[in-house]
């Protein structure tokens, strides 16, 4: 961090891990967040203030106040200043809700979802600039595993040829969806703000990884780890009443997009707790041949 942004600022909890800080100043707080002069080739500040700009209205995210590009020549971070939300982080407060409560924040995520899945793209792909002109990538499974087998050497024998099944399977099914979206990428508990006494909506946070991509993406990561029947019926629900179809087949649909980023944590076990979740959860999809394989005890 340069020393511009070095003094007043506070560590905040998520997203990129001392990286993201609260800026207090004349009674105004604020988010600043500061970006690697490598992150999206040194324009993801301003991509993930264009991404914030084009949702603000459609969901709620914080307001952008200033950008600052970053600069790989000079080593020059990046730097993203936005408004403030008041709100309890989704993974905090959602254990310790009952039923009830937990049914009514999961009607209201899967509306979100909805949301998301309703902004269309042209194309697949991730945003190369502040315009979010899309840089084209296949949605292709089969393809994507055969690229990361050298980082799934860990696999068994088994473990593999189930994987390569379960990702041929999960293709013909993702190859029924004819369009594209807006993907947060990144859509879990954590990255949520709910207000904690009506456990309404806040704010949804950390935006960096968003892309163009599969409308069943988000819907599979909100529910990768969660088999709570309360909770993921009410998310089901909501989300097939803005989007047709059945909650049966939207789920399996979710599974089947999910393993594009499982695979992915996959082959870096051992860097985090999440990417370590993900392996053991992976391994059991593909040791039972199912999407909807749960992660051991």
């Amino acid at each position: 961090m340069t020393s511009e942004w070095s003094d007043g600022l506070t560590p905040l909890d998520g997203g990129w891990s001392g990286q993201t800080f609260l800026s207090e100043a004349a009674g105004e707080r604020n988010v600043v967040r500061i970006y690697p002069p490598t992150t999206r080739n040194g324009v993801g500040a301003q991509v993930d203030a264009a991404v914030l700009r084009l949702v603000r209205g459609l969901v709620p995210v914080p307001e952008v106040l200033e950008v600052r590009p970053g600069d790989i020549a000079t080593d020059r971070p990046g730097v993203l200043v936005t408004s403030f939300v008041e709100g309890v982080r989704g993974d905090d407060i959602m254990p310790t809700v009952g039923p009830a409560e937990l049914e009514r924040v999961g009607t209201t995520l899967g509306d979100l979802l909805a949301d998301l899945a309703g902004m269309p793209m042209l194309r697949a792909g991730t945003f190369a600039d502040p315009d979010l002109t899309i840089t084209a990538f296949d949605l292709d499974l089969p393809a994507y595993v055969a690229e990361l087998e050298p980082s799934l050497a860990h696999l068994s024998v088994e473990e593999l040829d189930g994987l390569r099944v379960v990702a041929v399977e999960a293709q013909t099914l993702l190859d029924t969806v004819g369009r594209t979206c807006l993907v947060h990428s990144d859509l879990n508990p954590k990255n949520l703000l709910l207000d904690p006494d009506t456990l309404d909506l806040a704010a949804v946070l950390d935006w960096e990884f968003a892309h163009a991509g599969h409308p069943y993406t988000d819907l599979g990561n909100l529910l990768r780890f969660e088999r709570d029947p309360v909770f993921t019926d009410a998310v089901l629900a909501a989300y097939v009443a803005r989007r047709g179809g059945s909650a049966e087949d939207a789920l399996a649909l979710a599974r089947a997009a999910d393993l594009f980023a499982l695979v992915e944590l996959t082959s870096r076990r051992g860097q985090n707790p999440v990417a370590d979740r993900a392996d053991r959860l992976l391994r059991a999809i593909a040791r039972a041949r199912d999407p909807h394989a749960a992660e051991p005890s």
